[in-house]
């Protein structure tokens, strides 16, 4: 008597993990209904003003997309295929997630550790009349101040507005990213949220795989790349744009494959110093340095 066959099992795959993308996201966000979390479609004019990215929603092709994915939803959720007409669904039910910096605060910009290039005024000496009085002209303080020295907060992931449009062709806000509150009263608050438990042991098992292949295994730092390259999935896990690709276990290999080598390149170069004061003092340098450099030719 045979044993039933067993059915493999897919730990990671893009559905899940854009799953548990959208309801880390949620966490920071507050709507005033919990169905209006879902949306049918993204308006990705991040740079745009606001009433642009709201005028392109009534586009009649966008309309239409917005339509064949909340009817793709619905389906899938019902267990059935192909069964909802998407023109049977109102304009009225559809969710448009607009990305957007509007509700964001500005704060002052945060000083640069690099050291600050001299300017025209720093180098040339004038003897005849005061440099300020030069150049004062030149600047707008207004402008300066408000464009210079002012930018919106950093949060951990683009901010962005769910809208739905009621029959007057008038859209409603039904759902603001990180906000705490009534979506009027409420204030901003970018540390309410968390990414969920299954995300987290997805990242870690993501890494753990990683750095069991061939190319990665053997370096004796393989501890410290895999956990760097944990780090770097909680800092830029959220940041991942799901109007542009479906993709997201791409997004993150590529993360981690530039974690790892971040790591890799950093002991290289360690490593050449201490090989370098090595040598200056008459001692052996590491095997891979002696390797590299006495390299014997036989005729």
């Amino acid at each position: 008597m045979s044993l039933p066959s067993k059915k493999p099992v897919n730990y990671l795959n893009n559905k899940d993990i854009l799953k548990e993308i959208h309801e880390s996201k949620i966490s920071y966000c507050s709507f005033s209904e919990t169905s209006h979390s879902r949306y049918d479609f993204i308006v990705d004019m991040p740079q745009s003003p606001l009433n642009d990215s709201l005028d392109y929603i009534l586009k009649p092709e966008v309309i239409q997309q917005a339509r064949e994915t909340r009817a793709t939803r619905l389906d899938v959720e019902a267990g059935q295929k192909n069964v909802i007409d998407p023109l049977s669904i109102p304009i009225t039910d559809l969710v448009f997630r607009v990305m957007t910096w509007e509700h964001v605060p500005v704060a002052p910009k945060q000083p640069r550790k690099t050291v600050k290039k001299k300017t025209a005024k720093d180098i040339f000496e004038f003897e005849e009349s005061d440099p300020d009085e030069i150049f004062a002209e030149l600047e707008d303080v207004i402008t300066k101040a408000e464009i210079d020295d002012m930018v919106h907060v950093k949060v951990n992931f683009p901010p962005f507005q769910h809208f739905k449009v009621d029959s007057t062709n008038s859209f409603i806000c039904i759902g603001k990213s990180h906000w705490d509150g009534d979506l009027k009263t409420g204030v901003f608050n970018k540390d309410h949220g968390k990414i969920t438990n299954k995300l987290a042991r997805m990242y870690i098992m993501m890494c753990e795989k990683y750095a069991m292949k061939y190319n990665w295994r053997g370096y004796t730092y393989n501890d410290e790349m895999r956990n760097s390259a944990i780090l770097q999935l909680t800092y830029v896990g959220l940041r991942f744009n799901e109007a542009k690709s479906a993709n997201p276990f791409a997004y993150y290999t590529a993360a981690i494959t530039n974690s790892f080598c971040r790591v890799l390149n950093s002991a290289k170069r360690n490593r050449n110093i201490r090989d370098d004061i090595l040598e200056m003092n008459g001692l052996n340098p590491s095997w891979s340095r002696q390797g590299t450099s006495s390299t014997v030719y036989e005729e």
